[in-house]
């Protein structure tokens, strides 16, 4: 019952991390996946593919290498140099995320609530705050409580959308974009999400004990994240072309199903905003604290307050330089992935040796003595 639980915990959490706002708001679909027309199905299920192979992979070889923080993994990816540098470019571009990140959940406050935008923001960094002082499990709480209203969401639009007249297009949507472009899109997509989520994945392989229980969860994970892909693609293709200029497509799908989903779906935009930025402050958490000469306990709050002063200015030009350079750096971190080979698991360690040191078994070939009679 025990590796069941973590196996939904780990799944919940590689959802969670996946799906953020972007996800929920449907830009990112709509971009990668649906205005691709009929392509979209396909590379969806190739996306999921990819999802389920490469995290998993990532998670197993970070258990195996016991790489406490994503630096650690890209510098058995890349040598010590070149993991460090794209460790650091990494840093910043969760730190620039994480800010924009708060300041949408300060607009959440101001524009839904009427509460002020600082207001929102300190409401999110202390709440995080509290919830970051129970590490790794406070993580995982909060994916088991945001992952299935995110997934009660996806079936509450798919049961609403089967009686709509045009549901039946994402199977013929048309599209003049390129057959190249609708292909790369799914590589671009995985690698850049999987690129910002070994923060968290990293540890959280690190920090669990059963192998088995990070392959099943990574494969129901993946397969989650699937699920969701295809169940907002399904929805947004019966409002095509014409949900194409809204900001928040599946907000306007989601307002169109009365005041209690609308409700629901704000809260479940917030919620993913703080179950994000949570997980991506303690990823880099992770990574100051094996370099900056101060106490571990003060590195989190200095990365909150950084990322509080960040907020208040606009972050969208400078996101938008470091965005397809990340991109790019993704792609070729998920070559690397691919050509990783599996490392061997770690030594078992024996309860009965001295100081509970590690033994490793060696195999020994039996010697054949040949006599002559």
């Amino acid at each position: 019952m025990k590796s069941h639980v973590r196996t939904l915990q780990i799944a919940f959490t590689y959802i969670g991390t996946i799906v953020g706002a972007g996800f929920a708001t449907g830009q990112e679909i709509l971009r990668f996946f649906t205005r691709y027309g009929h392509w979209a199905v396909l590379t969806i299920l190739l996306a999921t593919v990819l999802f389920i192979w490469l995290g998993t992979k990532m998670m197993v070889i970070a258990r195996r290498i016991e790489a406490d923080s994503y630096e650690d993994f890209n510098r058995h990816l890349f040598g010590e140099r070149v993991g460090s540098s794209i460790s650091l470019f990494t840093l910043i571009v969760l730190v620039a995320v994480n800010s924009i990140m708060l300041a949408g959940a300060g607009a959440i406050f101001q524009e839904n609530l009427g509460l002020p935008f600082q207001a929102g923001l300190l409401i999110t960094i202390f709440g995080s705050y509290f919830l970051l002082k129970r590490g790794i499990s406070g993580i995982l709480q909060i994916n088991s409580v945001v992952v299935p209203l995110m997934l009660t969401l996806s079936l509450i639009i798919i049961s609403n959308t089967l009686g709509v007249p045009g549901a039946g297009r994402f199977l013929f949507l048309e599209t003049d974009r390129s057959i190249f472009g609708a292909w790369m899109s799914p590589l671009l997509y995985t690698a850049f999400n999987l690129g910002m989520a070994q923060a968290v994945l990293v540890p959280l392989a690190r920090h669990t004990d059963d192998e088995k229980s990070l392959v099943r969860g990574g494969i129901l994970g993946g397969t989650g994240i699937g699920f969701m892909l295809l169940a907002a693609h399904f929805a947004m293709s019966s409002q095509m072309p014409g949900i194409l200029q809204f900001e928040i497509p599946m907000g306007s799908i989601a307002f169109r199903l009365g005041p209690l989903v609308q409700s629901i779906y704000l809260l479940l935009i917030f919620l993913e905003i703080f179950s994000t930025f949570v997980a991506n402050i303690y990823g880099v958490g992770v990574q100051l604290k094996q370099h900056l000469p101060i106490a571990p306990s003060l590195v989190t709050p200095l990365l909150m307050l950084i990322c509080y002063l960040f907020s208040q200015f606009g972050f969208s030009s400078l996101l938008g330089v470091f965005y397809p350079i990340f991109g790019a750096l993704a792609l070729v971190w998920v070559i690397m992935l691919l050509r990783a080979p599996m490392s061997p698991p770690p030594p078992i360690a024996d309860p009965s040796g001295p100081e509970g040191k590690a033994i490793t078994i060696v195999a020994v070939k039996p010697v054949i003595r040949i006599t002559r009679k």
